[in-house]
C-alpha cells in the first residue's frame, strides 16, 4: 500500500471514528454530516472526496463495525470441534465483543434499525455473507454429521442469537442485566434450542 493510499485509510477511518462517537452522542437520527466533520477536523472537501453523503458514511462505519465482530466471532468458532463448542463460542464470542465495545454496538444495533437504499442494503448484505462464510462453512460441518439442524444462516442468526441481540440491546439501553449472567446463561441456552433431539431425549429419561 502506497503513502496515498495510507494517508486515505486514516483519513477515512478518522471519519468512521468521529461519526461513532457523534452517534453514540446523539444518536443516529440525531447527527448530521457537518457535526461529524468538524468532530473530525476534516475539510468539507475531503470528506465528499470519501464518502458520497450521510448514508455513505453511515453504511461505512456498519461494514467496519461488522467487519470487526464477525472475525471476531471466526478467531472465536473456528477452532471449535464439536457442534456444542461452536454454538457455545458463537453466542458467547457475541455477547464479549459487543459488551467489550459499548459504542460500536450501540451504534450497530441503532443503524440496523434504518432503512437504507435497496442497492445499499443489498451490498451491505453481501458483504455481511462474504465475512460470514468462514463460520457458516464451518457449521455445515455439524449439519452435515446431523449434529445441528439442517437450517440457512438466517435461521441460525435468529434461534442462536436472537436472546443474546436483545439482551445486549437491554443492557446498553440501561436494563439490569448482569454481563457476567449473560455470559454464563445465553450460549448454553442457545445450544439447548438446537442440539440433536436424541440427546434431549437422554437428558429427560
Amino acid at each position: 500500500m502506497g503513502p496515498a493510499r495510507r494517508d486515505g485509510m486514516k483519513r477515512r477511518d478518522a471519519l468512521l471514528d468521529a461519526a461513532l462517537r457523534c452517534f453514540v452522542k446523539r444518536g443516529v437520527l440525531g447527527t448530521g454530516i457537518e457535526e461529524i466533520r468538524r468532530a473530525a477536523g476534516a475539510s468539507p472537501s475531503s470528506v465528499y472526496h470519501l464518502f458520497d453523503g450521510l448514508q455513505d458514511l453511515t453504511l461505512a462505519l456498519l461494514t467496519r463495525t461488522f467487519e470487526r465482530l464477525f472475525a471476531h466471532l471466526a478467531a472465536r468458532v473456528m477452532p471449535t470441534a464439536t457442534a456444542e463448542e461452536a454454538v457455545v463460542a458463537l453466542v458467547d464470542g457475541h455477547l464479549e465483543w459487543i459488551l467489550g465495545h459499548p459504542d460500536e454496538g450501540r451504534f450497530m444495533y441503532q443503524a440496523t434499525a434504518l432503512e437504507f437504499e435497496a442497492k445499499a442494503t443489498e451490498a451491505l448484505q453481501a458483504r455481511k455473507a462474504e465475512l460470514l462464510a468462514p463460520v457458516v462453512l464451518h457449521l455445515s460441518r455439524f449439519i452435515a454429521e446431523g449434529k445441528l439442524p439442517p437450517w440457512p444462516p438466517l435461521l441460525f442468526d435468529v434461534v442462536l442469537l436472537g436472546p443474546s441481540h436483545e439482551a445486549c440491546r437491554r443492557f446498553l439501553a440501561g436494563a439490569p442485566l448482569e454481563p457476567e449472567w449473560m455470559r454464563a446463561t445465553l450460549p448454553g441456552l442457545a445450544w439447548q434450542s438446537v442440539k440433536p433431539r436424541q440427546q434431549r431425549l437422554k437428558m429427560g429419561s
